[in-house]
C-alpha cells in the first residue's frame, strides 16, 4: 500500500521522509528500487550467485543500521559505495588476497572512492545552491529541461515562453551556473 502511493517519489524525498519519521517503509521502497544494482555489484566482485544474494541481504541490514547514524544526501551513490566496500571486505574474510596486498588495495580503493564521492557530493551541493540563485525563468527552464528531461517544445508549452526564449533562458542559466560554481570552488580553496 505505501509502496504504490509513494513509488513516484525520488530518492531525496524518500530519505527526507525516513529522517523525519524513522519509518523503515521508506527505506524499503529505496532498497527495492536498487536491489538489482546491489545484486549486480555483488556479482561483479564475488562471482557467485548465492554469495551475492546473501551479500545483498547483509547490505540491506547494514544500510538500515547506518542510516540511523548518518544523514546521507545522495542515496544511490552512497549505497553503491557501501556495496563495493562490503564485497572488498568479503575478500578479506576469505583470504583471497595476500593480506598486505589486500589491505593496500582496500585502503587505496576506499581513499579514491571517498575522494570521488565527496567531490561529487560537493559539486551537487554547489549546483543546488547555484540553481537557487538563478532568476525564476531560468530556474524553471533548467529544471524542466535537465531535471525533468523535457524537450524544448515541452518546456515552451509548459511555461508559455517562445522556443527562442526557452533556449535563451537555458543558455543563460548554464552560463550563470558555471560562473556561480566557479565562484563557490574558488571560495572553498
Amino acid at each position: 500500500m505505501v509502496f504504490r502511493q509513494h513509488k513516484d517519489k525520488d530518492d531525496k524525498e524518500l530519505m527526507e521522509l525516513f529522517y523525519k519519521d524513522g519509518d523503515n517503509e521508506w527505506l524499503g521502497i529505496l532498497l527495492q528500487r536498487y536491489t538489482m544494482l546491489l545484486f549486480g555489484v555483488c556479482m561483479k566482485y564475488l562471482k557467485n550467485e548465492e554469495e551475492a544474494k546473501d551479500s545483498v541481504q547483509q547490505i540491506f541490514l547494514k544500510v538500515i543500521d547506518e542510516l540511523k547514524k548518518y544523514k546521507v544526501e545522495y542515496f544511490k551513490s552512497w549505497l553503491y559505495m557501501v556495496a563495493k566496500n562490503h564485497c572488498l571486505m568479503k575478500f578479506r574474510e576469505k583470504g583471497r588476497f595476500n593480506a598486505e596486498l589486500q589491505e593496500g588495495m582496500i585502503t587505496s580503493f576506499k581513499e579514491q572512492e571517498d575522494e570521488v564521492f565527496l567531490q561529487k557530493e560537493k559539486s551537487l551541493t554547489w549546483m543546488e545552491g547555484a540553481i537557487k540563485q538563478l532568476n525564476p525563468e531560468q530556474k524553471k527552464c533548467i529544471n524542466l529541461f535537465y531535471l525533468e528531461k523535457k524537450s524544448y517544445q515541452q518546456v515552451a508549452d509548459e511555461t508559455g515562453f517562445s522556443m527562442m526564449q526557452v533556449k535563451s533562458h537555458i543558455q543563460n542559466a548554464k552560463r550563470n551556473l558555471r560562473i556561480q560554481m566557479e565562484r563557490m570552488q574558488q571560495n572553498e580553496e
